[in-house]
């Protein structure tokens, strides 16, 4: 069962006519898409109301022109990722599954899902955060058809963050919860990514102590979204598969901190693309299909030696600094400003850096 990819520009808040259109042409069926990962216009905080309109307007376009039911397709996974800050274009990553197969000598990309036991919200932050998502990264891995933990590439997810309804949920059953509701976005998405490592065999389970402390443990492949919008651990795990079928691979590596355009390049060429010494964009042929990737303000303050202010901004969240800098530093480095920049990077990828993977079309 091969795996079929394209990005798609979303043109206005709740657009999906580029879905359509790929379908429209062939690409790919409705009934094969299997997983969405987007960026969307909002503000890419706990309010940000645009994850729902384009995860409405996708599973809408896959209703009216596909067969699944509505229940179906609820179940497809789609992480949205809020806020498009600097020149980071709103866009989809599409992926579909067909019949075709591969000779199996060729490694091409697989993809597996799955959903995490019930993530309470007195459990964020904490242990039991931790061992519910490694037990949805392996039951992804399972589904992807991976046994190596080396063939994992890529593992996004969404979880639960808290809310004031929560929260109070969790105080009237005798339970506290770990921090507050602004922040528990970057505390649901660290706890994830010391999930996704533990699951990996990255690091060993941590103690309750380090988590969200001890930022030198982290998972070097995930990206790690949250929201409003579902109460487990949504996993979409991406590999490579000897036999997979398709023309698609992915690669990963890291960014060292925010100017580290050296690490898209490692993690284009671990995908297979042969890139000369000192790559540009042009170099590239058009087939990288898209990065993902990881960032956030460094706490020391420091980038290479010189002061950075945008944590003591008070009118621009650093969060956003942070995205607006790497996206342009990642639009550069594929000729693409359509790139997939994620903050709130905490156990994801060294401290003031992040995890970088990049999808490449090899054509065969």
């Amino acid at each position: 069962m091969a795996v079929e990819v394209a990005k798609i520009e979303i043109k206005s808040v709740a657009d999906a006519s580029g879905l359509e259109e790929c379908i429209r042409s062939g690409q790919m069926k409705a009934d094969e898409v299997i997983a969405v990962v987007g960026k969307t216009e909002g503000n890419g905080g706990v309010n940000d109301f645009t994850r729902i309109l384009a995860d409405q307007a996708f599973r809408g376009v896959l209703m009216k022109m596909g067969t699944r039911s509505e229940d179906e397709v609820k179940q497809i996974p789609m992480v949205w990722s809020g806020g498009c800050d600097g020149i980071i274009t709103p866009h989809a990553t599409v992926f579909a599954r067909n019949d075709k197969t591969g000779p199996a000598d060729k490694s091409r990309l697989t993809i597996g899902t799955a959903m995490s036991p019930a993530i309470l919200p007195e459990d964020i932050g904490r242990p039991a955060m931790v061992e519910k998502v490694a037990e949805g990264v392996r039951a992804a891995m399972k589904d992807a058809g991976i046994s190596d933990p080396k063939d994992v590439h890529y593992v996004q997810t969404k979880t639960p963050l808290l809310t004031i309804e929560t929260i109070k949920d969790a105080e009237k059953r005798g339970h506290t919860v770990f921090c507050d509701v602004h922040e528990s976005m970057g505390v649901s998405n660290g706890t994830t990514g010391l999930g996704i490592a533990v699951a990996l065999g990255e690091i060993e389970m941590p103690k309750a102590e380090q988590i969200c402390r001890k930022l030198d443990l982290y998972s070097s492949v995930a990206s790690c979204s949250s929201g409003v919008e579902l109460d487990a651990a949504q996993v979409v795990l991406f590999g490579n598969r000897a036999g997979a079928g398709g023309r698609y691979r992915i690669g990963h590596s890291v960014m060292e901190d925010a100017l580290d355009i050296d690490g898209i390049y490692r993690a284009i060429s671990d995908a297979g693309l042969e890139l000369p010494d000192r790559p540009r964009a042009s170099d590239l042929g058009g087939k990288v299909v898209n990065c993902f990737m990881k960032c956030e303000a460094d706490k020391r303050g420091l980038l290479r030696g010189r002061r950075q202010i945008m944590l003591d901004d008070s009118d621009v969240h650093h969060h956003r600094h942070s995205k607006a800098a790497v996206g342009g530093v990642a639009a550069l480095a594929i000729g693409d400003p359509a790139v997939f920049v994620s903050v709130d990077a905490m156990h994801q990828g060294p401290h003031g850096g992040g995890p970088t993977i990049a999808i490449v079309d090899l054509g065969e």
